[in-house]
């Protein structure tokens, strides 16, 4: 039993891995850095953002990649948050913005638990939830937010 608890925690933090890249975006939309401008998505790359972050199994994916980090920060650290990687706490984020702003186009950059997050949301209500889900995650001591709120530019030519 013990061993189909080990394979099976192990099949879990592998697969985190491997879902986790290097990217700091929360769509294919987003700037490529904060230092970037803020384009504003058009309504299809919205529409297509929306559709992927909505999913629900990209949801139950992306919760799962959350919950994993958690358990290993816990098992590594006790349960504190210190010496948490820059790269974890930014992808932690990023992780939670995707799965709980949908049409977002963000990027996640932290540093020594200040977590900076640019680009744009469709929604002042979404906008709103910056801070709050990125507090949520351990090692993050502030959150400095140069998001604009930008509706999806229309496609059609009036």
């Amino acid at each position: 039993m013990k061993k189909a608890i080990a394979l099976f925690t192990s099949s879990i933090l592998l697969i985190s891995l491997v879902a986790c890249t290097d990217a700091k975006k929360t769509s294919n939309v987003a700037p490529d850095s904060t230092k970037d401008n803020v384009e504003v998505p058009n309504a299809q790359e919205a529409q297509s953002s929306q559709e992927d972050a909505t999913s629900e199994t990209r949801r139950r994916q992306l919760n799962a990649d959350i919950k994993a980090r958690e358990q290993r920060n816990n098992g590594l650290n006790q349960g504190a948050a210190v010496n948490r990687a820059n790269k974890d706490v930014a992808s932690e984020v990023r992780s939670k913005l995707e799965a709980n702003i949908p049409a977002s186009a963000l990027v996640v950059e932290a540093k020594d638990g200040i977590v900076t997050v640019t680009g744009s949301v469709p929604t002042q209500q979404q906008f709103n939830k910056i801070t709050k889900l990125a507090q949520e995650i351990k090692g993050v001591k502030s959150v400095i937010v140069k998001a604009v709120i930008a509706p999806a530019k229309s496609t059609q030519n009036n």
